[in-house]
């Protein structure tokens, strides 16, 4: 499994940063552009809650991306625990765009760890 590591601010200005290398990883692994635009949606969602800077940890297996985003504050963490039921909130977008999304722990801290499958393409750089 190979990891790209990112640490930076929350700002929107940087959002470009996070979707270039996104996007070479999702060029190396032949991902539909459906595939790229459901993470680019989830990692933004992510990036527009909370201040301060953000880790974002990009885990490349096989069939899957998995990102991990973090620190994240206690209320969003609780947003991220809660059942959605109806309500249309960032938990049911996470849950739309990406396979699963779960709330771990890293260093005594919260953090987001989203995981995107696909389909494994002949010639994929894994």
């Amino acid at each position: 499994m190979d990891e790209v590591t990112l640490k930076l601010p929350r700002d929107p200005s940087f959002y470009p940063v996070v979707h270039l290398v996104l996007g070479g990883l999702a060029s190396r692994m032949n991902l539909t552009w459906e595939n790229l635009q459901d993470l680019e949606v989830a990692l933004d969602s992510l990036l527009e809650r909370g201040e301060g800077d953000v880790t974002i940890a990009l885990r490349v297996r096989e069939d899957a991306i998995q990102a991990l985003v973090g620190p994240v504050d206690s209320e969003l963490e609780e947003e991220l625990g809660r059942d959605p039921g109806r309500e249309v909130g960032l938990r049911r977008i996470l849950d739309t765009v990406v396979d699963r999304v779960e709330i771990t722990e890293r260093d005594g801290q919260p953090w987001v760890d989203l995981t995107k499958r696909f389909p494994v393409a002949a010639g994929s750089g894994a």
